[in-house]
């Protein structure tokens, strides 16, 4: 593949699947464009250990290529092997700022690229990826299940599909909490009430390996064989 450090703006998503309520393209911008300049410190503490675990299964699976969706503001890159090399997407140019200069102060070699892309429409072709790895992004897009479908256009047969998300708990006190954030979406920028069935379907239950991660198993490592 011959991708560059560039911005690409993808293809808006079409008709099929309904979105989540409250969250668009604009209330995302808009949510990443307020938190890009402390992300980092706010947020990089909470998700390391999920990160950490995430990039550790990409560097033993198979294949070179790998695409991070919503790639954010790089905090995942520098753990990628030497062998790997990664294309990185984001529908937030403020946060893509961050990553370039990131890859830029750490020379990091392995991105090859890094591209302003809808994940719901990426202007990649078919089989693309050995692996595709989204962090922290179900619960954002307007329509996970059409970024499932993309991620699986983009990656090879028999390569692999990973997400780092919140779910939702099923019942107990955190199931209250998690409701009661949810009128706050449009702010946050993802959905605190994300419901695991809100990505996959009960075909894709069935073969998706859930490990939980910490801090307190508030997230989990999910992996689906394309």
């Amino acid at each position: 593949m011959n991708h560059t450090l560039d911005d690409r703006r993808g293809r808006r998503a079409g008709p099929g699947i309904t979105p989540l309520s409250s969250l668009d393209t604009a209330s995302i911008q808009d949510a990443y464009r307020r938190w890009a300049g402390v992300y980092d410190s706010l947020f990089g503490a909470v998700s390391a250990t999920a990160r950490r675990r995430a990039v550790a299964v990409v560097n033993r699976l198979a294949g070179q290529e790998v695409l991070e969706v919503g790639v954010g503001t790089g905090l995942a890159l520098p753990r990628y092997d030497n062998d790997k090399r990664i294309t990185g997407i984001d529908l937030s140019v403020d946060m893509l700022k961050q990553a370039r200069r990131r890859v830029a102060r750490e020379g990091l070699h392995t991105v090859q690229a890094l591209h302003e892309m809808d994940a719901e429409a990426t202007d990649f072709p078919d089989n693309s990826f050995d692996t595709a790895v989204a962090m922290f992004v179900a619960s954002v897009v307007p329509n996970p299940r059409r970024l499932l479908a993309e991620m699986r256009r983009v990656v090879k047969p028999g390569g692999n599909i990973l997400f780092v998300n919140h779910f939702a708990a099923p019942r107990g006190p955190r199931w209250w909490v998690e409701r009661a954030m949810a009128p706050a979406s449009r702010a946050l920028g993802w959905h605190p009430d994300f419901a695991v069935e809100a990505l996959f379907v009960p075909e894709d239950l069935a073969q998706v390996t859930f490990t939980s991660v910490p801090p307190i198993g508030i997230f989990t490592l999910a992996r689906l064989a394309n």
